[in-house]
Order: C-alpha cells, then sequence, then structure tokens
C-alpha cells in the first residue's frame, strides 16, 4: 500500500498500573487520499493497536464498559474485534449525526474516520458493555516545558515548590509551564492544588490518580491526552475530578476522567473558564458531569460527558459559593445520561434572601445518547426546574438530537418547590427558546417517553414565553403541542410553536 499521502496516528501506551480491559481489541490504521479499505484487510499493514482502559457505568446497576482512545490526522480504518466467541449481527455507532456505517463480519467491526469524533460502539445493541472510541486531532507535541515530571510514583508538594523556583526571571503573569510524562502517578493526599500561572501539560499514557484543585487561582490551564483516574475513591468521600472555586481565567482541554464519586468538573463562584474537549465516565449517585455553582462566562465545548446524574447543570447560590450564574456556553458535546438530565437549569439558589438570577444559557450542537430516569423530579432532557426564588432567564437549547429516551421527558421546564432541595420554590421562568430539536421514538417502547411540561409552581410563580421552533419527531416536523408531545400546565403563558 502507497501511504506517502496517508493520514498519521498517535497510540499512546498505557502504563503499568493502569486498569484495562480485554473484552474488545481495537487497532487502527492511515487510509491514503482515496483508498478504499477492502473487506478482508485485517492483515494489511500499518495497523497499530490501541490500550483499551475499563470504565464503570449507570448507578442504577454498575457495568464495565471499554474506553479507548488515539489521535490522528487525515483519514484512517478503525477495526474493532470481540474476544472470544461472539457473533456480531449489528453494529451500531453513535452519535448517529457522525454519519458512520460501519462494516460488519461475524467477528469484527470495521469504520472509516476523516476528523475527530467521540463515538460509543454498540454491538448487538449492547449499550452497557459498549465500546467508546475517543479520537482526538493530532496535538502539539509540547516540546517546551520549565517542569518536567517523569520516573516518580507520588506527585506532592515538591512539585509546587519546582514551580515557584521556575517561575524566578519570568515576567509578571508569564506561566511555568509543567509537563507530566507517559507513566503511572499517585497525587500525595489525593488531590493537587494548582498555583496561579501555570500551564499544566498531561502527555498522552500518563494516568493521574486523584483529583485536581483550582482554588482562588488565575491563569491556570491544564491541559493535553492524559487520564485522571478516581475509579478507586470511595463515593462518599466526595472527591470531584476537578474543582475550580473562587477562580478565574481557567481552561481545561482534552483530559479523560475515569469515574470520579463526585462531579467530573465542579466550578463555584468563577468567571472565564473554559472546557474544551474534555471526557468523562461516572457510575455513582451525585456522579455529575460539570456543574457549576454562581459563575460567569463559561464555555463548553465538544465534551464527551456519560455520567449517573446531570451531565451539565447549572445553578445560582449553594453552600459558599453566592450569587448568579450568566453567559454559559456549551456547544458540540455528546451526553449520556445514565440518571437524570442530560442538560439541567435552576434548581439551587439564595433562598435565605429574594434568590438568584440565571440567565444568558445556552446549548447548541448537541447529541443526546440517553436519558433514562423515573424519578418524577428528575425527568427531562431539557430541563429547567427553577427552585430557591430563583429567576431563570434568556435561555436557548438549538440544534439538539436525542437519540434515545429509555424512560423521561424530553422537556421540563416547570418553577418548582422541590422539597428534597429547595426551602422555596423558584420565582420566575421567561423567555425560553427552543429551535432545531430531533427526537427519535423508533427506537423507544411505547410508554417509555412521558409527556414534556411546561408550567408554573403557582400564580405567583409562573412560566412565560416559551418559544418552540423547527421540533422533529422521527423526521415529521411538529406542527402543534400535541403534536411534540407537550403538555402545558397551569401558570404558563405565551407557549407557542411554529
Amino acid at each position: 500500500m502507497n501511504t506517502s499521502n496517508a493520514g498519521a496516528i498517535r497510540v499512546y501506551p498505557a502504563p503499568a498500573g493502569a486498569v484495562l480491559r480485554r473484552e474488545y481489541n481495537v487497532r487502527v490504521r492511515p487510509l491514503a487520499a482515496g483508498e478504499v479499505p477492502a473487506d478482508d484487510d485485517a492483515s494489511a499493514e500499518g495497523w497499530r493497536t490501541v490500550p483499551v482502559y475499563r470504565v464503570k457505568v449507570d448507578s442504577h446497576y454498575v457495568q464495565e464498559s471499554s474506553m479507548c482512545y488515539f489521535d490522528f490526522s487525515g483519514r484512517v480504518e478503525v477495526e474493532v474485534a470481540v474476544n472470544g466467541w461472539f457473533y456480531t449481527y449489528r453494529a451500531d455507532v453513535r452519535p448517529l449525526s457522525v454519519g458512520i456505517e460501519p462494516h460488519v463480519e461475524p467477528n469484527r467491526v470495521t469504520f472509516t474516520l476523516d476528523h475527530p469524533a467521540n463515538l460509543s460502539v454498540e454491538l448487538n445493541r449492547e449499550r452497557h458493555h459498549n465500546l467508546h472510541i475517543l479520537a482526538g486531532r493530532l496535538l502539539d507535541d509540547y516540546d517546551q516545558a520549565d517542569v518536567t515530571v517523569e520516573h516518580v510514583l507520588t506527585i506532592g508538594p515538591e512539585l509546587n515548590d519546582q514551580i515557584e523556583r521556575a517561575r524566578a526571571g519570568k515576567t509578571d503573569g508569564e506561566p511555568v509551564v509543567v509537563r507530566i510524562k507517559p507513566g503511572y502517578y499517585y497525587l500525595f493526599d489525593g488531590e493537587w492544588r494548582l498555583p496561579s500561572n501555570v500551564d499544566v501539560i498531561l502527555e498522552g499514557g500518563a494516568v493521574i490518580e486523584g483529583s485536581l484543585i483550582i482554588d482562588h487561582a488565575e491563569h491556570v490551564r491544564v491541559r493535553g491526552r492524559g487520564v485522571l483516574y478516581l475509579a478507586d475513591f470511595k463515593r462518599f468521600a466526595g472527591t470531584n475530578g476537578v474543582m475550580v472555586t473562587f477562580s478565574k481565567h481557567v481552561t481545561l482541554e482534552n483530559l479523560i476522567l475515569i469515574n470520579p464519586p463526585h462531579y467530573s468538573v465542579f466550578m463555584g463562584k468563577s468567571q472565564d473558564v473554559t472546557i474544551r474537549c474534555l471526557k468523562s465516565f461516572s457510575c455513582e449517585g451525585w456522579s455529575d458531569g460539570i456543574d457549576m455553582m454562581a459563575c460567569e462566562d463559561v464555555e463548553i465545548a465538544d465534551c464527551f460527558l456519560r455520567t449517573s446524574d446531570d451531565c451539565i447543570a447549572v445553578y445560582g447560590s449553594r453552600w459558599e459559593y453566592r450569587g448568579g450564574s450568566r453567559n454559559v456556553h456549551a456547544h458540540g458535546c455528546t451526553l449520556w445520561a445514565d440518571v437524570a438530565h442530560p442538560m439541567m437549569i435552576g434548581t439551587h439558589g439564595d433562598h435565605e434572601h429574594d434568590g438568584d438570577v440565571i440567565e444568558h444559557i445556552s446549548f447548541e450542537n448537541m447529541d443526546v445518547l440517553e436519558h433514562n430516569e423515573y424519578q418524577p423530579n428528575y425527568l427531562g432532557v431539557m430541563a429547567i426546574g427553577a427552585g430557591d426564588k430563583n429567576t431563570v432567564c434568556d435561555v436557548l437549547w438549538k440544534g439538539i438530537r436525542i437519540e434515545r429516551i429509555s424512560h423521561g421527558r424530553v422537556l421540563d421546564i416547570e418553577t418548582k418547590w422541590n422539597k428534597d432541595y429547595n426551602p422555596a420554590p423558584g420565582r420566575l421562568i421567561e423567555n425560553v427558546r427552543i429551535e432545531d430539536v430531533d427526537v427519535t421514538t423508533g427506537a423507544v417502547t411505547a410508554g417509555d417517553e412521558e409527556p414534556s411540561l411546561i408550567g408554573g409552581y403557582d400564580a405567583e410563580h409562573p412560566v412565560r414565553d416559551v418559544r418552540i421552533r423547527d421540533m422533529r419527531r422521527d423526521g415529521v416536523v411538529c406542527r402543534t403541542l400535541a403534536d411534540a408531545n407537550v403538555r402545558v400546565l397551569a401558570n404558563a403563558s405565551d407557549v407557542t410553536i411554529e
């Protein structure tokens, strides 16, 4: 095969100590421009084996699933085979919007990629023991570093001492670059508190066991293709993957988080935070994906979140984090909520005083692979549950593709008094736009989807001005609220569909 114009591939070896899973063999090889993969090319040259990690999913009944990652440019072919005897009669590669049509053989599945994608490969409709493939773009090699970490078992306080020594001679505000080389590391006391003005690079093949804390810090960047592994932390330890509190100008890029017992990323009273291309898997109760309390100017882009509570949640005041939230923009993400909501707004606020304002929140170009919840207060792919005297206004959902609702509803927009969490009901929901939404119901058993709800707690706590435009169910345009399976309750006004 002539590979002179073929794509490039970077595969990262798993370090000793990494928890792997042997259910799947995954290989990837470059394809030259115009090359068409043959049906029987399993022995072709250029294949690279990709390590497969164990990730646990779904707190309803915790299952072991699989994940692998690699980077590439150009065009590549991916091969997935199951170890042991297995007959594959069907393969689904999701999100469906990526448009991958795999070639299925009894003992292997192949498909091609020409752009980065976060995928779920589901053989014979298996959604719990599936394979997650995180295929990213080739990143820089990160040649420059002020501090390089390698050949150690534990990362402890001495690393911050090295950072401070490296800061000598730098201009004010210039970051210290810290490079974590491939290997398996433990964090001293289970956490690393990052100082201001630092740029941390976790190379592919680096696995860190513990939590990153960014508290009262500025200009912090954590990036690279490394893994934060937290599966051995106990549920009630309350350990988050990354905490960003009382901080600003923070960027998280390309990290992979495996089974934090609490939030994957928690933000409290922080400003100007960018989370890009982050991937996370969780399996415990209250193990949300990305949650924020009292935050402003947040961007969440191109992430993959499979969580056992809300994937993304935007709240006002809670605990010591006081104030409203505003200017939050999530886009290009793939969300899989084994429990609760893919997208949630409004539950917590300053109920002791006059509530908070949560405003200018948008979700655009989002793929929802699953919504599966049975508790009445927590249904809804797109949910606003305003409580604690909160006002929620100026919310946009646009370009939302919902592939499966195992149990739940598409919309739940209500001022609520959820007595599990709220000492008082929410004050008002106003100016909500829902545009260009596709709902796939064909794969759902009749009765698994409940009607969407839009309504106020009472006349003093209303919902008003909710506009639905271009909603489709199984490709059919919804002309009426009944077509959209939307039920308007009392104390809601100006609810329209077009």
